[in-house]
């Protein structure tokens, strides 16, 4: 390998990039794409608090016709917290273990995949690389699929690197995710005596009610492909820090993560409906971060599992379960399954990766490049 992912992962980490990320680890990143003979733009968008948000897309041309093959992934970290062994931005190898913010989630397989390229290739392999993943991602993906278009650069299939392997490397894909969708239910009132509740409106009842009314709700019990939606109440606030005060008003957030049965805007409407029914003074404020998408089991997913089978032996299971990731975006574009490194570590204290792991994942992208890039182009 020209590249030890190894040597490349702990470079990265080395450069602190806590969400929103810009700078030196874009510029290590480009480094490493550069001396590969790969073109890369970077630019910078966003404004605070959400930004500034640095973006990395890359690519390169083989010497044969084949397929766009896109590798995604994110430079931005969560913050480390307290208590490392070792500092979070100061990667160190202990054992046969490489601890550092980032390791597994997901420097680590962003290294393996740049060590897994090959000098020579068909078709064409970019990376698309955000530093907005890990926050609310609104300038970081979706910027670059603007690029993209604006480039007629748009891949046949893509990759992302999440950590998806449960117990042991290339034990499960990711092939699709549920939405996500946070709503702030606003229910007015008149503040007042508790004493003089003529006087006053409390709008603590008619929240409550509004609440049981969405808690009874069963959206549906999971389909083929996807666990079942749930819908989970995350806070109530009646800002009063007094017993003897009727508050002017009441607010509950809500986080709903839902299958493909459903949509942002159909949970929207849901929502709505019952606020109004209970409380017709009641207002909804939605923010849909992710639609559900699926890509059904076929050219990609045999591709990825034959790769992981070829280094690990091990049947990987097809799944869509866990949080959301920038393939949520990316699946509008082409075809999308996730295929990353273990996770048991990821947002953790003491973030790690094993040597071995970065070894092998670095084997099966290399063979999941050499079978994505040689496929023939779509007629």
């Amino acid at each position: 390998m020209s590249i030890d992912p190894a040597q490349l992962a702990t470079a990265l980490m080395a450069a602190p990039s806590i969400t929103p990320a810009t700078g030196s680890v874009f510029a290590v990143l480009e480094e490493a794409l550069v001396s590969l003979g790969f073109d890369v733009h970077r630019f910078v968008t966003g404004t605070p608090p959400e930004g500034p948000v640095e973006n990395l897309f890359a690519t390169r041309t083989g010497s044969a016709p084949g397929r766009h093959f896109a590798f995604a992934g994110h430079l931005d970290v969560v913050p480390p917290g307290d208590g490392w062994e070792s500092g979070p931005f100061a990667p160190e190898i202990r054992g046969n273990i490489l601890y550092g913010r980032g390791a597994c989630d997901m420097k680590g397989s962003i290294a393996a995949f740049v060590a897994a390229i090959p000098a020579d290739h068909a078709g064409r392999i970019s990376l698309i690389i955000t530093g907005d993943e890990e926050g609310p991602a609104l300038y970081g993906t979706r910027a670059l699929i603007t690029y993209m278009e604006e480039q007629q650069l748009v891949p046949d299939l893509c990759l992302v690197g999440e950590p998806t392997s449960a117990q042991r490397l290339g034990d499960m894909v990711k092939i699709g995710r549920r939405g996500s969708a946070y709503f702030k239910i606003i229910v007015p009132g008149t503040q007042g005596h508790v004493a003089y509740p003529h006087l006053a409106d409390n709008p603590v009842p008619k929240l409550v009610r509004i609440l049981k009314a969405i808690d009874d709700v069963v959206l549906d019990e999971g389909t083929d492909w996807f666990q079942a939606s749930n819908i989970e109440i995350t806070n109530i606030d009646v800002g009063n820090t007094v017993g003897n005060v009727i508050s002017g008003q009441a607010s509950a957030n809500l986080s709903i993560r839902f299958n493909d049965t459903h949509s942002g805007a159909s949970l929207t409407a849901m929502i709505e409906a019952i606020d109004t029914t209970e409380t017709p003074q009641a207002r909804v404020e939605a923010r849909i971060s992710g639609e559900p998408f699926l890509t059904q089991p076929g050219e990609l997913s045999a591709l990825v599992s034959e790769a992981i089978r070829s280094v690990t032996g091990l049947e990987a299971e097809l799944s869509t379960t866990g949080g959301t990731s920038d393939a949520r975006f990316l699946s509008r574009l082409c075809p999308v399954v996730e295929f990353g490194l273990p996770n048991a570590t990821m947002h953790k204290l003491d973030e790690a990766v094993a040597l071995e792991d970065l070894t092998d994942i670095t084997r099966i992208y290399t063979a999941i490049i050499a079978g994505a890039t040689a496929l023939p182009t779509p007629a």
